[in-house]
């Protein structure tokens, strides 16, 4: 049984008088902790309850494509015979970490809200992949929450100093922490970065050891793990999203290991801030780098100064990006298009 103050988890006066704007009588704030099958669990000041959503708030995520997610905080109306309340309103977020929806879906995927910290985790196993940590810059960076790279596995690098290093290079200004879930070495500074009702998220591909450090961390078994492959590699666990309070106070939503991570909105920028410094010194505002005259970007890579496969990281992810703005552009103009025939044939029909 949650036992929390709104404040513990996270409330402030910003968010009160964002609850006061809607000027709505018996509404309660909530924080949502966990969804269920289409239900929500919401952490309220007089414990955890269910809730679901009214057919409002899931017709208007046919245009925005936002649905509630964890971490959201949330209005919401109880019926107190039932137990059980009613999502009224979702409270503006002050982040977003976000996905385009898999499958071949066009429409954003939230994978945790409201967060101060997203812990960013590759393993130094086979599964290291410093390109795949670009990607999830970008995200971070475009959500508004503050990146820490944390790479597990220190028990299992073959090369720890140079996959460090490789790493340390492309995340300029982000914190970069090589842990060990097995032996512990390296944990307390990720508690460093864990503060009484601040918010934090873990991010990684699965049996990276999402779940594992937050034991470590909690120094208990609050996630369910399971134990290693024969290969030495994790196990995918985690099946849902789940905010977590840790025993020191601290905030964590444990998510499901990311196969795949394709952006739905964003801008590289922070993410590669070596290359936008490198583009503000080529001859021409628009270059593209690619075979422009006086390209300071192409001349770094000639000398050796950018490696040719961040270039190319950067190019591709200019591309996906640049694609995924014209998809959302054409599906919001199609959706809003369809609403207003809708409405238009409401009208007509009231007129008979």
């Amino acid at each position: 049984m949650l036992d929390a103050t709104l404040e513990e988890l996270g409330w402030d006066e910003t968010w009160s008088f964002e609850l006061e704007r809607l000027d709505e009588d018996n509404l309660i704030a909530g924080r949502i902790a966990a969804q269920h099958r289409g239900e929500y669990v919401v952490w309220t000041e007089d414990g955890e309850l269910r809730a679901e959503l009214p057919g409002r708030i899931r017709y208007d995520a046919g245009v925005t494509g936002m649905l509630p997610a964890v971490g959201d905080w949330v209005a919401a109306r109880v019926r107190a015979l039932e137990g059980r309340a009613t999502i009224h309103s979702v409270l503006p977020r002050r982040s977003t970490l976000a996905r385009k929806e898999v499958l071949g879906g066009s429409q954003a995927q939230v994978l945790a809200a409201n967060v101060d910290t997203a812990f960013l985790l590759n393993g130094l196993d086979t599964d290291f992949s410093v390109r795949r940590l670009e990607r999830y810059l970008v995200l971070a960076w475009e959500s508004g929450a503050e990146p820490v790279i944390v790479l597990t596995k220190t028990d299992l690098a073959s090369e720890l100093s140079e996959q460090v290093l490789a790493v340390e290079t492309v995340a300029i200004g982000v914190p970069v922490l090589p842990v060990c879930n097995v032996t512990g070495d390296g944990l307390d500074a990720v508690r460093e970065h864990l503060r009484p009702a601040s918010s934090s998220v873990v991010l990684g591909s699965s049996g990276v050891g999402k779940s594992s450090l937050i034991n470590r961390i909690a120094g208990a078994e609050v996630m369910r793990t399971s134990a290693v492959a024969e290969d030495g590699t994790g196990r995918h666990t985690t099946t849902h999203r789940e905010l977590i309070r840790l025993p020191g106070g601290a905030l964590v939503i444990d998510t499901p290991g990311l196969r795949e991570l394709q952006l739905y909105d964003g801008d590289s920028s922070a993410a590669f801030s070596d290359i936008e410094a490198l583009a503000a010194e080529c001859r021409f505002s628009d270059c593209a780098h690619v075979h422009e005259p006086e390209c300071a970007v192409l001349a770094a890579v000639d000398d050796g100064t950018l490696e040719l496969d961040r270039l190319r990281s950067w190019r591709k992810l200019q591309r996906e990006l640049a694609a995924i703005a014209a998809r959302t552009d054409r599906r919001l103009h199609a959706e809003r298009k369809r609403r207003w025939k809708q409405h238009t044939r409401s009208i007509r029909r009231a007129k008979w």
